[in-house]
């Protein structure tokens, strides 16, 4: 879509909360999203000082049934955020509110599961836009509206969004310094999450899924040298469907970096997150150029 277009938005958001959290503040705004057709909803956190110059970005990508809220409220990260002197950007995980029949029915499809893909089958496809959402329309908004430096930018989420994060990463070579991820879906193609999501979002035809999937994205990956960090807990209930070891071995294969921390004894939750947050901002502070003050 058209830069001139998302820019139409600029006057329309909206700030509903503002929290000082470890010097700077933890922000949320609404905003009526061109490729969604919908309000939408991000949380954003402004390290200190940020009104001098133009901090790096980091977004996060939340997973199934969670909103901006969940990392923003679980994770703890605001304190690394100031330490580093990023900005955090927290988006929705879907379309909400667009009336479409079955859009609330189940927790793995529709509301809350829009798995960051560009939706081609009706009815979906008018508002399920989420990749475009995260890796133009939000990105847009964010540089033109806060002190951004859209040159130096990371991505990183967990599960549906640590997927989101890969195939962003892998999908857009040298947009975003680096990448990381916490229990990632990493071959959606052959897991009942993604199976579902993607016959629902993108229809029957599996060489479309394959433009989704960070199993087959690394296997031709072409851009300029990577190093992906995946973090995953040894005790995660879902770790059949994540399939981190299949992600490691097409990685291998194409002969690309990949560090794979299996972490002994954790699982799925936030618990787990906000235990090695810290070590995810360590990676991209890396790529990103940057030290904790």
């Amino acid at each position: 879509m058209h830069r001139s277009v998302f820019k139409r938005l600029m006057s329309a958001l909206k700030e509903t909360a503002s929290n000082k959290s470890f010097g700077g503040y933890q922000k949320v705004f609404t905003h009526d999203s061109v490729s969604l057709k919908c309000k939408m909803t991000f949380g954003l956190y402004l390290p200190p000082n940020c009104d001098t110059k133009k901090v790096p970005v980091i977004y996060w990508l939340s997973g199934l049934t969670c909103n901006e809220q969940n990392f923003m409220t679980k994770a703890g990260a605001q304190q690394y955020a100031s330490k580093y002197n990023v900005m955090l950007v927290m988006p929705d995980t879907s379309p909400r509110g667009v009336n479409i029949p079955g859009e609330d029915d189940s927790y793995d499809f529709g509301s809350g599961a829009g798995f960051y893909v560009d939706a081609t089958q009706e009815p979906w496809k008018s508002h399920y836009n989420m990749y475009t959402y995260v890796t133009s329309e939000l990105p847009e908004i964010i540089n033109s509206n806060f002190p951004a430096d859209p040159d130096q930018q990371s991505i990183m989420g967990h599960s549906m969004g640590g997927h989101g994060a890969l195939i962003s990463f892998l999908k857009n070579p040298g947009k975003y310094k680096s990448v990381s991820a916490f229990a990632a879906i990493c071959n959606p193609m052959e897991c009942d999450w993604g199976k579902k999501a993607f016959s629902g979002y993108l229809g029957e035809d599996k060489t479309s899924w394959a433009e989704y999937d960070a199993t087959k994205l690394v296997s031709t990956y072409n851009g300029p040298p990577i190093d992906i960090f995946l973090d995953q807990g040894s005790n995660d209930q879902f770790l059949e469907a994540l399939r981190p070891q299949t992600f490691v071995e097409a990685c291998k294969e194409a002969q690309v970096p990949v560090i794979l921390t299996m972490r002994d004894g954790y699982d799925h939750s936030y618990f787990y997150i906000a235990t090695f947050i810290e070590e995810h901002f360590k990676h991209h502070a890396k790529f990103l150029g940057i030290s904790p003050s």
